[in-house]
C-alpha cells in the first residue's frame, strides 16, 4: 500500500496523499476535530474605474414639448424641396395636432429604400378613397404607430373624449406627401379589434398587430393580426 505501478515514460508522477496531507473529513469537522482551512473565495473584490463605465442615458435638449402620457413618436419626411425630416409626437394629451420635437435638414438623415413597397402602395390607394382632414384624433393615448414610407399609421388606443366606450379600433393614416399633411380616418365595425397598449410591427411588407388589452381595457388579447386593406 502506498506504492504505485510504473507509469509510461513522460507522464509526471504525483505523490499519493498521506494521512497528514489528507483534508479532514466532514464528520471530523462536525465533531470539532481537525483544523479546517478556509477555501479560497470564488470572487474577489476589485476597484472599478469610473472612466470605463458606460451607462446609457438621455441628454436633455434645449427644446421642450407639451406634457404627454401614452403618446408615440415618428420620424417622417417633410414635403417640398429640399427634403427634410421631422420627429413628430402623436397623442398623449388633449391636442389633436402632432407636435414637432425635432427637425433635420437635407443630408442629416440617411434615406433608406422603403421597407414595405407593396403596403405603401396600398396605403396610397386607401387614402385616395377618403376625405383628408387637417385635424387628427383628439385625446388619444396608448395607441400604436408605425411608419410606412411617407405615412404614419395609427391604430386603436384609448380616447379621453368619452366617458364610456373609450377603447378604440379606428385606423388613422397621416399622409406627409403634400403640404399641409392630411389625416385620414377609417373606423372599424369589428369590436373584437379594439385594442389599447398594443404594438404594431412592420415586417416582410406587412403590418402586424400584437398584444394589448381588449374592449374592456383589462383582458389581454393573445391574437396576432395583420392589416388587410382589401384593395
Amino acid at each position: 500500500r502506498g506504492e504505485r505501478s510504473a507509469l509510461p515514460a513522460g507522464v509526471p508522477s504525483c505523490p499519493l496523499p498521506t494521512a497528514a496531507s489528507r483534508p479532514p473529513s466532514r464528520a471530523c469537522h462536525q465533531r470539532g476535530q481537525g483544523n479546517r482551512q478556509d477555501s479560497p473565495p470564488l470572487f474577489r473584490t476589485t476597484q472599478l474605474r469610473p472612466e470605463l463605465l458606460h451607462t446609457p442615458s438621455y441628454k436633455e435638449e434645449g427644446c421642450h414639448t407639451a406634457s404627454r402620457s401614452g403618446h408615440c413618436a415618428a420620424l417622417l419626411p417633410t414635403s417640398g424641396h429640399p427634403p427634410a425630416h421631422q420627429l413628430l409626437l402623436f397623442g398623449g394629451c388633449n391636442s389633436a395636432e402632432p407636435e414637432v420635437a425635432g427637425h433635420w435638414g437635407q443630408g442629416k438623415i440617411k434615406e433608406e429604400p422603403p421597407a414595405a413597397p407593396r403596403l405603401m402602395e396600398q396605403l396610397a390607394r386607401l387614402v385616395s378613397t377618403g376625405q383628408g382632414s387637417g385635424q387628427g384624433p383628439r385625446g388619444l393615448r396608448h395607441h400604436s404607430c408605425s411608419v410606412v414610407g411617407p405615412f404614419a399609421v395609427l391604430f386603436g388606443g384609448e380616447t379621453l373624449t368619452r366617458a364610456r366606450d373609450t377603447i378604440c379600433n379606428d385606423l388613422y393614416v397621416y399622409d406627409t406627401r403634400k403640404s399641409p399633411s392630411l389625416w385620414f380616418h377609417f373606423p372599424s365595425a369589428d369590436h373584437g379589434l379594439k385594442r389599447v397598449g398594443h404594438r404594431t410591427c412592420l415586417w416582410n411588407d406587412q403590418l402586424y398587430l400584437v398584444g394589448g388589452f381588449g374592449e374592456d381595457g383589462r383582458t389581454p388579447r393573445p391574437q396576432v393580426c395583420v392589416l388587410d386593406l382589401f384593395i
